[in-house]
Parts: structure tokens; C-alpha cells; sequence
């Protein structure tokens, strides 16, 4: 049974900070619906109404196009591991640009400033919902551990082959709309 609460309660923390992976979900008024998974260690609850996570570089940036374009993103969290649970924050996101005021506050103060080589944006959910569900049917799997390609991957291109792969790859969507991480004349480029 579907149970609404107007903010993340203590209960819900706990459940969030156990969790090795989360969803997102975003999409423009039309085009594509975009879910990408994301692992909870970028994740920061910045308060029961609003959560943060720090993304970094990879093939495309759906989600910073539809946040541009739309604004609307849902994160979901599913037990995997222990008593079933599914837990979906709602709301309103924006994704704050790697080079910003706001990015360099944010991961001051929730990253302690560290970067991982490749961070493009940290994106931020205003929270106006959070639900839960049973989660009866989602099937139970065993933690190993996180994988270290993205961080491999990054190493080899260093900044200079990153900047210009964000270039290539990230300046817009899959279905032609600007992300805002790449300005037009880098794009140009």
C-alpha cells in the first residue's frame, strides 16, 4: 500500500543511506522519458526537503536537458538487500554547473570539496513528495561491490580529453535539447 509524506522523515533517511544505487527519472514535455541508475555514495540529503547528488561525465546528459527544459525529476530507492521497501522523492530539480558559485558551495559543504575527476554538475531535487511502496516484487541481490570504470575511464582521458569528450557527447540530448553544460561556443568547438 502506497503510503505520501510531505518530506523525507528519519525513518526514510535511514532507508536512503543503506541503499547502494537509486534511480532517476526526468523528462521534457515530450521526446524521450530518461532513468539512469546513479550510486547513492554522490547522493546528499541537504534537508527533509531537498536532496542533492554529484554527477559526473558520461555518454549523454539526459537528465540536465530535461531539468533545463522541464524541471520535473523523481529519484527512486529499492531494497535490494533486507525487508522490501520502494522510496521515490518528487519534485522539482536543477542542475547546478560544475564551475558555478553554487556547484563550489555545494561540494565545499557536502563533499567536504572533494571532485571526482570528471564531475560536470552536482543536480539538486526540491522535494515536494515522497512515497512509498511494498517493494514485494522487487527481487533480493547481493552487494559486491561499486565499480571503478567511470574512475578509470576518467583518469585515462585527464581534464583536457574530458572537457573536450562533454564537448562531443553532452551539450545536448538524444532528442536535441541543450543541457546548459556546455556552452555554445564550446560546442562550436
Amino acid at each position: 500500500m502506497a503510503k505520501q509524506f510531505p518530506s523525507i522523515t528519519p525513518k526514510h533517511d535511514a532507508f536512503i543511506r543503506r541503499q547502494h544505487v537509486f534511480f532517476t527519472a526526468s523528462a521534457a514535455a515530450s521526446g524521450r522519458v530518461n532513468v539512469s541508475p546513479r550510486e547513492t555514495g554522490a547522493l546528499r540529503i541537504l534537508d527533509p526537503n531537498a536532496v542533492c547528488y554529484l554527477d559526473q561525465t558520461g555518454s549523454g546528459s539526459e537528465t540536465a536537458a530535461h531539468l533545463l527544459a522541464d524541471g520535473r525529476l523523481t529519484l527512486m530507492f529499492c531494497a535490494f538487500e533486507g525487508p522490501p521497501l520502494i522510496l521515490r522523492l518528487y519534485g522539482r530539480g536543477e542542475s547546478i554547473v560544475r564551475g558555478t558559485q553554487a556547484y563550489a558551495h555545494l561540494l565545499a559543504e557536502h563533499y567536504g570539496g572533494l571532485e571526482p575527476l570528471g564531475a560536470r554538475q552536482i543536480v539538486r531535487l526540491a522535494i515536494d513528495l515522497v512515497q512509498t511502496s511494498c517493494g514485494f516484487g522487487v527481487p533480493l541481490f547481493d552487494y559486491k561491490a561499486e565499480r571503478d570504470n567511470l574512475h578509470r575511464w576518467a583518469a585515462a582521458r585527464g581534464d583536457d580529453g574530458l572537457r573536450a569528450y562533454q564537448r562531443e557527447k553532452n551539450a545536448f540530448s538524444m532528442d536535441g535539447l541543450p543541457t546548459g553544460l556546455v556552452t555554445e561556443d564550446e560546442a562550436a568547438e
